[in-house]
């Protein structure tokens, strides 16, 4: 694992979302600015998208603080904001690693750990959760380097009960499909340029994002990362979860394809219905339950365009997830989908409050 110093600061949550933690190279600065509440049992990791910071959350924090006060340590990462989002997947998934530690650390009555990410930050955390994966005991060990395993193991997160894995409109399979990277309005010449020129925009992040970062005979990571692998433990890491739930806009998210954000072949989209399914969350517009499926193939009679979008969604599907579409059809607020759905800044988007109050109502102590 690479380790990369903790330069930036970093924002922790105990009954409020009020405190700024600066890491300093001391370490019994670090301990000492980061001691958690000594009822707090449960640690929630919350990760800000491309070009994204902590204050991102801000809105969410409160949202669980406010709902279980003392029994959860809210941190929102601050290792990677900005321009630092550029540097690829593995790079900030590795800082987000280094950071998750410094605060379990700091924190030892803790006994669970949560994730919650916005969209490329749900890719990260997937990262970061294969680094921090610790396999059972009573596991064997048959992670090489040159054999990937079929089966997710059991096990742990830095020795925490892994509770909730929550992305929302996460691109899991990249940008690089027809539709996935919606402002291009599925024009196929310009979604071709888009993964051509992606990295001269976003660096080795947009390499990442279009699938453009195998050379020779090696792998993209994107698709390394639906199985085990030298890299890390990568579906371990998420088979070990409570819980994964993917929520996703299903119109309007012109950063974020609603088929990346679910993983779903084109014709598994469900029909939109303009009722929500519960007047308390009025954006919340389907709920699906997808068991998981160890095949490593479809057993579907209908095939996925892309052979390579095949096989990311099968991987993803060795274990078992929850969907959550949201629509803001009919609000103001529906062109800025993709950061109301996280309510990056209440003022202009307030309307995605009520999908903040699912995840929070839904959460697993």
């Amino acid at each position: 694992m690479t380790n990369l110093p903790p330069a930036h600061a970093s924002k922790v949550s105990h009954g409020c979302f009020c405190c700024v933690q600066k890491r300093h190279s001391s370490s019994s600065q670090s301990r000492a600015a980061a001691t958690s509440s000594p009822s707090a049992k449960h640690l929630i990791i919350m990760v800000n998208g491309i070009v994204g910071s902590a204050n991102n959350w801000k809105f969410a924090a409160d949202q669980f603080t406010s709902k279980y006060g003392s029994e959860v340590l809210v941190h929102c990462s601050a290792r990677n904001s900005s321009t630092l989002t550029f540097d690829g997947i593995d790079v900030m998934g590795h800082r987000l690693a280094e950071e998750v530690k410094e605060v379990v650390s700091d924190s030892p009555n803790l006994t669970k750990i949560s994730f919650v990410a916005h969209s490329l930050g749900g890719l990260i955390a997937r990262y970061a959760i294969g680094q921090l994966f610790s396999q059972s005991e009573t596991m064997p060990a048959n992670n090489t380097e040159e054999q990937e395993t079929s089966e997710p193991l059991l096990g742990t997160i830095l020795g925490l009960q892994p509770a909730n894995f929550v992305t929302v409109a996460t691109p899991h399979i990249g940008l690089r499909g027809n539709w996935q990277l919606p402002f291009l309005c599925g024009i196929a010449f310009l979604e071709k340029l888009a993964g051509w020129k992606g990295y001269c925009v976003v660096g080795r992040t947009g390499k990442h994002l279009f699938l453009a970062d195998g050379v020779g005979s090696q792998t993209p990571l994107l698709r390394r990362m639906v199985s085990d692998c030298s890299q890390g433990f990568f579906m371990s890491g998420l088979k070990a979860f409570q819980r994964r739930v993917a929520y996703a806009n299903s119109t309007y998210d012109h950063m974020v394809g609603w088929r990346t954000a679910t993983f779903r072949r084109e014709y598994e989209l469900p029909k939109l219905r303009r009722q929500p399914l519960d007047p308390k969350y009025p954006h919340v517009i389907h709920i699906e339950d997808v068991p998981a499926n160890t095949e490593k193939s479809s057993t579907d009679k209908k095939p996925a365009l892309c052979p390579v979008e095949e096989e990311m969604i099968s991987g993803l599907r060795q274990v078992a997830w929850q969907r959550v579409d949201v629509s803001f059809a009919g609000t103001v607020q529906r062109f800025a989908a993709h950061s109301t759905i996280q309510v990056k800044y209440f003022w202009m988007h307030s309307e995605g409050a009520d999908v903040i109050a699912h995840i929070v109502d839904n959460f697993v102590l």
